[in-house]
This record gives structure tokens, C-alpha cells and sequence, in this order.
């Protein structure tokens, strides 16, 4: 997988927002908001390239204190939610 072009994080207090830069990437209907956590896989994502669940649970376990098994579990959930919110393809 890999993030679609076109998107901003911005910091929104104490979460995060996906902004969309092109015509394309805005929907009015839907906000995206990304916690710390999420806003941290997000900047891997969108700076590199190819990812999978095993890739984003690697950098979890390496920036925080969480099992492995764990990191993969909420990566596999991010995954699916970014899915869902077309960020990722």
C-alpha cells in the first residue's frame, strides 16, 4: 500500500487533520483527524514508500512501548480505516 498524494497533516490541538491540497482530495462530507499515535505512522507513510501492517507495527514498536503483537493488531486497524477513508491505495 502507499498514502495518495494531495494530503496535509496539520496539528488541531491535541489531535491532528488530513488536509486535502488538490480539487481532488477535498470531501466536505468528512473530516479526517488523526490522534499522535496515527499522526506519527502518517508522516512515515506519506514520506516513504510501499507499507504493509508489518512495516507500521515495526515503527510502533520501535517509537513505543507496545508489544509487537499489539502494534500489529492497531495497524492492521489503521490500515483499514485509511482504507475506508481513501487516504491509502
Amino acid at each position: 500500500m502507499k498514502a495518495k498524494q494531495g494530503f496535509k497533516l496539520r496539528p488541531l490541538g491535541d489531535e491532528y487533520i488530513l488536509v486535502g491540497e488538490s480539487i481532488e482530495q477535498i470531501n466536505f462530507n468528512k473530516m479526517i483527524t488523526l490522534n499522535e499515535t496515527a499522526a506519527f505512522l502518517w508522516q512515515k507513510v506519506a514520506d516513504g514508500g510501499p507499507f504493509d501492517a508489518e512495516k507500521m507495527a515495526a515503527w510502533l514498536t520501535e517509537e513505543y512501548d507496545v508489544t509487537r503483537e499489539q502494534a500489529l493488531q492497531d495497524s492492521q486497524k489503521t490500515i483499514d480505516t485509511w482504507l475506508n477513508a481513501g487516504i491509502i491505495e
